[in-house]
């Protein structure tokens, strides 16, 4: 839940998920759908489907247990090196090093080099040298990304209260070596096309061209491109959502039918228990204005 998304975001939705599934045999046993419609609102969706997909094959082939092979735990749907190792460390206390952005910034700091120059196998080395031995390995995974993240900031690093000073290449250094981050912003300018009929409901079809939100309930969507006139269809407004470095600028347009494309279904703009994606929600939140 926490993969790009703040720990305050995420405290409501982890407590209500813990509270519903108190088990991992208990989560394998439910269903897609009770599964997004707990993580309704919180986005990145294929977390959610990873998580289920796991829990599945973690109960089925490993009796409810986490391997304690990388390579073993690399097979779960969507867990890659960073979380493998994160796992390993966290659940069976392996001298492991999970390498998010924190991680990379503190290393790269402390040896005062570039980051794109840091790797897996200098980071070994520094366990070999005592640096960061110990048998509370971890501990040790969870310190150096809430490290990075509290101490060794992007800006204005505290380095006069950091523990570490002292064999600090960075701060030692007259000559610093500047970790610059940027997170590259993309736009994009979409239509979105709403089938509306007289019973309150939206046509929604799971095939779209977002890839962001593929597999989910949308109305029609086109990636903008010059648009003169768009014949029966009306205008209703503009707006803007942002979703992770994607900054998306919408053009909302409708119009009224009983009748809908035959891979579309009718769905209630209001008191729908089903799931529905917060972008998809805010999309009827727009279109219900006209009823």
């Amino acid at each position: 839940m926490l993969q790009q998304t703040q720990v305050k975001t995420v405290i409501p939705y982890f407590n209500r998920f813990t509270k519903k599934f108190k088990t991992l045999k208990s989560l394998s046993k439910s269903n897609e759908n009770q599964i997004l419609k707990l993580w309704e609102g919180l986005g990145y969706y294929r977390r959610a489907k990873n998580l289920l997909a796991s829990s599945k094959l973690l109960v089925k082939k490993y009796n409810s247990k986490l391997p304690k092979n990388i390579e073993e735990v690399k097979k779960l749907p969507g867990v890659g090196e960073y979380t493998a190792n994160a796992l390993l460390g966290l659940i069976h206390n392996q001298p492991k090093i999970a390498i998010d952005g924190n991680v990379k910034r503190f290393f790269a700091r402390l040896l005062n080099k570039k980051k794109e120059k840091i790797n897996y196998e200098e980071l070994i080395e520094f366990n070999k040298k005592k640096i960061f031995n110990t048998n509370r390995n971890a501990d040790l995974v969870e310190a150096l990304m809430e490290f990075g993240a509290l101490i060794c900031k992007p800006k204005d690093p505290k380095c006069g209260v950091c523990c570490l000073n002292k064999s600090c290449k960075y701060f030692k250094s007259s000559k610093k070596i500047i970790t610059k981050e940027k997170k590259m912003i993309k736009e994009k300018s979409y239509d979105i096309f709403c089938y509306l009929n007289s019973n309150e409901q939206i046509a929604l079809t799971k095939e779209n061209k977002i890839s962001f939100l593929k597999n989910f309930n949308l109305p029609e969507i086109k990636e903008t491109k010059k648009i003169s006139k768009i014949k029966s269809w009306k205008f209703l407004n503009n707006y803007k959502n942002s979703i992770s470095n994607l900054k998306l600028n919408i053009n909302l347009y409708y119009k009224f039918s009983n009748k809908k494309p035959s891979n579309y279904n009718w769905y209630f703009l209001k008191n729908n228990k089903e799931f529905i994606p917060s972008f998809t929600k805010k999309i009827f939140q727009k279109v219900s204005t006209l009823y």
